[in-house]
């Protein structure tokens, strides 16, 4: 089973998580150039060989309109941690102003920094600013697209959560400028070039100390950071300062299928993504690509019957199951009590999400009592491959194992060509196979 690792020893931050992704990559340039070939308005990537503690690495850097802006690391710097959540927003935000980054910590590592962009404007972004730009500007798989607001919605919630103020009204900072979007966009991008069956986070060291935020003093992990991080394994080391960031901890949240120790794997690549501060202990995030043993794994399904729910409320139902990272929703037509048809609703998910399949079961649906099965599920390795066809490059997705082997092209690419072409689904298949 193909299976990422990725070792939080020094937290995470979306230009680490890049840098080492993209050392993963059979070819950094070509993928490097595919990053720049994005259309994000003024955005330009540039890698850089980086040496921690004696480990040469990659640091990635985000040039916007040709002006580098502060890495998101926030190892690196002190950036204010500052959510204005004031709602009488114009939709220009232009703020002909020294924009300073503050992130104090209560510690001797007084480090601050003032950046004076001239003539260089932060955008203040929305939830619906940012839904913009990847719907209607990234030329990216609809899979990546998904990934990338997956991510922001995990960030927005958070900030609502924080502040009390509804997601629709939230504004981004520093999570919404143009640079923190082209971190986003990098991972999930890379993410799904490299098309992993699993993806193992080790625990996440947070560090330590105090930030010093718009709203005050507050302690490390900042707010909104500590609550995406809920449900996942962290721990405070003896680094002061903020280690793990909101957009970091957002990426690892919604990739990350178990967070755990390494497992047992044959490593075939690793990659290091670097940091610009120096510690005692390499500032990096450590990523090992390789194979696991498929021994099958656990998996719990739910059930309940139902007799009074309209297949529209079951429907709602099943999305909020599959939103909530069900591996699979399923109905079936049964017969209950007094002669009625009825639908016995099913999910399937990995223990750890048991109970929260369970609340929205109760939450969503009329049922009084819900039945519960272990299962041993076996699985097929699967990878991802770019194959050239007469409508541009199309997404090839393998399966294999146990002597068996499969390929299914990605069908949301098929479809969108079938519309673009006013072709049937059929021919453009037959087109790409020839």
């Amino acid at each position: 089973m193909k299976t990422l690792y990725i070792d939080c020893g020094m937290g995470a931050a979306g230009d680490m998580l890049t840098a080492a992704l993209l050392e993963l990559m059979p070819d950094k340039e070509t993928m490097l150039k595919k990053l720049n070939a994005l259309d994000l308005p003024g955005i330009v990537y540039k890698a850089d060989l980086s040496v921690k503690c004696g480990i040469t690495g990659t640091h990635m850097s985000i040039f916007v309109n040709g002006v580098e802006e502060e890495s998101e690391d926030v190892h690196n710097h002190d950036h204010d941690h500052h959510h204005d959540h004031d709602h009488h927003h114009d939709n220009d935000h232009d703020h002909d102003h020294h924009h300073e980054h503050e992130h104090d910590h209560e510690h001797d590592h007084d480090h601050e920094h003032d950046h004076h962009h001239d003539g260089h404007h932060h955008h203040h972004s929305s939830m619906a600013d940012i839904e913009h730009i990847v719907k209607d500007h990234l030329d990216v798989p609809e899979k990546v697209k998904e990934d990338i607001l997956s991510v922001y919605r995990l960030i927005a919630e958070a900030e609502s959560n924080v502040h009390g103020v509804p997601v629709n009204e939230i504004h981004f900072h520093e999570v919404g400028s143009l640079d923190a979007v082209a971190d986003v966009t990098a991972v999930c991008l890379l993410m799904n070039e490299i098309g992993a069956d699993k993806v193992v986070v080790s625990p996440v060291h947070v560090g330590s100390g105090k930030v010093k935020c718009a709203h005050g003093i507050l302690p490390v992990p900042a707010p909104a950071t500590a609550y995406i991080l809920k449900d996942i394994p962290i721990y405070q080391g003896d680094i002061m300062g903020e280690l793990c960031t909101p957009t970091g901890a957002a990426l690892l949240k919604h990739f990350a299928t178990e967070f755990g120790k390494m497992p047992v794997m044959s490593v075939r690549a690793i990659g290091y993504g670097m940091g610009k501060k120096d510690f005692e202990a390499a500032n990096c995030v450590r990523v090992s690509l390789g194979e696991t043993e498929n021994t099958g794994d656990d998996v719990i399904e739910l059930s309940c019957n139902l007799d009074d729910m309209t297949g529209e409320a079951i429907g709602f139902a099943s999305e909020a199951l599959l939103d909530a990272g069900a591996l699979d929703v399923y109905t079936t037509a049964i017969g209950m009590k007094k002669s009625r048809p009825g639908v016995m609703l099913s999910v399937i998910c990995k223990p750890e999400y048991k109970d929260k399949m369970v609340k929205i079961l109760f939450k969503h649906t009329s049922t009084l009592g819900i039945r519960e099965n272990t299962f041993k599920r076996y699985t097929l390795d699967r990878s991802f491959e770019k194959i050239s066809s007469p409508y541009g490059d199309i997404t090839l997705k393998r399966a294999y194992g146990y002597e068996t082997e499969k390929e299914k092209l990605e069908f949301d690419e098929i479809k969108k060509i079938a519309k673009d072409n006013d072709l049937s689904l059929t021919d453009i298949i037959k087109k790409i196979k020839n």
